[in-house]
């Protein structure tokens, strides 16, 4: 039986049916779908989704990930425009844009976050675009080509201590994924920044904390923290379940780090209440750092 801030209340109403039908008729992903995300319902119940690009299969396979991990097809040409209409149809002016991992291309997708990035900034100037990138190797130009579009937030996960990576992330480097992020600061020091941490994958707190103090040194800004729940019995199984505590005090060492927004509790996402994060950065609001809502 699962702890009472584990147990996660249903938001069902009319929306839920007509998001999945406006996806349905623009022919879009998303992750809230693919990685059998926990608040789904609710972000749906909301009009919100958060795009998954570059199709639906990825080249790595993560441990933690439900996303499955097959031989990708042909890029989608047409994709972008068929993001705009979707996000037209659901009256969005805040858009994340992620994808899976395609080692697979010259350029890891650089090119299709960009154009997709290009294409919702053209909807006006109220547009806020948020990406959240795979490492593309760490090749520079690459992460280049998705910073020169300016979005409002760059985001790369750097998903779980340094220690972990063999076991959790196949594939990818915590180095890299750390350069990924201080080279984008690098590039727009005005940009702002952004990183995820799951927890209950075996860390320790000292290795959490530790995590942090790399990714404020690498330049990043936001932080979320949230509880790993395995979403299939091929998953790696949880470590831990972390309290409400834990999560308070992890929000506490962001703020005395200087992350400028950090988000922590046990159902928190990269994505999850995205648009309120960033508007609390750049609208100037008191409270430095919140915990987000459970549930």
């Amino acid at each position: 039986m699962p702890p009472d801030w584990l147990k996660k209340r249903l938001n069902l109403n009319g929306n839920v049916s007509e998001v999945k039908a406006v996806l349905a008729r623009a022919g879009v992903n998303t992750v809230c779908e693919a990685a059998l995300c926990p608040n789904l319902n609710e972000c749906f119940s909301r009009m919100y989704a958060t795009f998954l690009i570059l199709g639906d299969a990825c080249t790595r396979r993560c441990s933690f990930c439900s996303v499955k991990s097959a031989l990708p097809g042909r890029i989608d040409t047409e994709e972008p425009e068929k993001i705009r209409r979707a996000a037209e149809d659901l009256k969005l002016r805040y858009v994340v844009i992620t994808s899976v991992t395609r080692d697979d291309l010259r350029d890891g997708g650089a090119s299709q976050f960009a154009r997709v990035t290009a294409v919702l900034k053209d909807m006006g100037p109220d547009m806020r675009v948020e990406v959240l990138v795979p490492d593309f190797k760490g090749i520079k130009k690459d992460i280049k080509k998705v910073v020169a579009t300016r979005p409002d937030i760059f985001g790369h996960n750097i998903e779980t201590a340094k220690r972990l990576y063999g076991k959790v992330r196949s594939g990818a480097s915590y180095e890299k994924s750390l350069g990924v992020l201080r080279l984008a600061k690098q590039l727009s020091p005005e940009m702002i920044t952004k990183s995820g941490i799951m927890v209950g994958l075996g860390e320790s707190d000292t290795e959490v904390l530790d995590t942090m103090k790399d990714l404020r040194e690498a330049g990043c800004d936001m932080l979320t923290i949230g509880q790993y729940l395995r979403p299939s019995p091929e998953n790696i199984p949880v470590a831990r379940l972390v309290k409400p505590e834990e999560f308070a005090g992890y929000k506490d060492a962001g703020a005395r780090l200087g992350f400028k927004h950090v988000a922590a509790g046990p159902f928190v996402r990269s994505s999850y209440h995205a648009e309120e994060a960033y508007r609390t950065i750049k609208e100037g609001y008191n409270e430095r750092c919140e915990v987000a809502a459970i549930g």
